[in-house]
């Protein structure tokens, strides 16, 4: 591996390293939100485009270096933006950073790892990229899965980007709705002067709603295996 093919990789460690040394993590959370909302909101009323084009970078950099605190933002993003406009910003600003630390892992590492790999690999890639987009829908669905790792296996796997774009960007869609809807409704958690804590937000009734779109998902691939028992 050349110095070359690596620097995008250590411009990501630094990144993720900086963030982490600034303190930068301790302020997103719902509890800073709560702290912050009278300043936030009125700063976003003030300045409405700059607030949603600065929101979107924000976010796409937060995926592209795999900062923890996605959800803490989503929620952010429903409580200053809506339920209209705020999916729609992340659902492309989550795509675009994903797509960024795909193409950084692909070129990197993934094509060197897989041009020295052994048979194991080989068969892993072929038995993923057969039915690559339902098996992508279904880690996307699944909020079980930390969102980084979802977004650097599909790249060690060498699935084509078209479909991790469109796996990613669809994938993630019920997701985003539902944690921006929630977001848009802690004004009144707020007001009473409740704590909110983004762990609290993972319900059992959201991840079954989610598990079972991911079900939906995956019946293309158990339909292929069931039809190729049979024959």
């Amino acid at each position: 591996m050349t110095a070359r093919r690596l620097w995008p990789v250590g411009v990501l460690a630094i990144g993720l390293a900086a963030f982490f040394l600034s303190g930068a993590h301790h302020y997103i959370s719902c509890e800073q939100l709560g702290l912050h909302r009278e300043t936030l909101v009125g700063w976003v009323e003030a300045h409405r485009l700059l607030a949603i084009v600065g929101f979107v970078l924000l976010y796409t950099a937060a995926i592209a270096f795999s900062v923890p605190g996605g959800l803490a933002l989503s929620l952010a993003c429903g409580f200053l933006f809506g339920v209209v406009l705020a999916p729609i910003m992340i659902v492309f600003a989550a795509t675009a950073g994903a797509t960024i630390l795909f193409i950084i892992a692909k070129t990197a590492l993934g094509d060197p790892l897989r041009a020295k790999a052994g048979p194991w690999l080989k068969r892993m890639e072929a038995g993923f990229q057969g039915n690559a987009l339902s098996y992508l829908l279904v880690l996307r669905l699944i909020p079980l899965f930390p969102f980084f790792v979802v977004n650097l296996v599909p790249a060690f796997l060498g699935v084509p980007l078209w479909i991790y774009v469109v796996g990613t960007f669809v994938g993630i869609i019920p997701g985003t709705i539902v944690f921006t809807t929630v977001g848009a409704g802690l004004g009144s958690v707020f007001d009473r002067g409740q704590t909110c804590t983004t762990s609290g937000l993972l319900t059992p009734e959201i991840i079954a709603g989610l598990v079972g779109l991911a079900i939906l998902a995956a019946l293309p691939v158990l339909y292929k295996r069931f039809k190729d028992r049979r024959s």
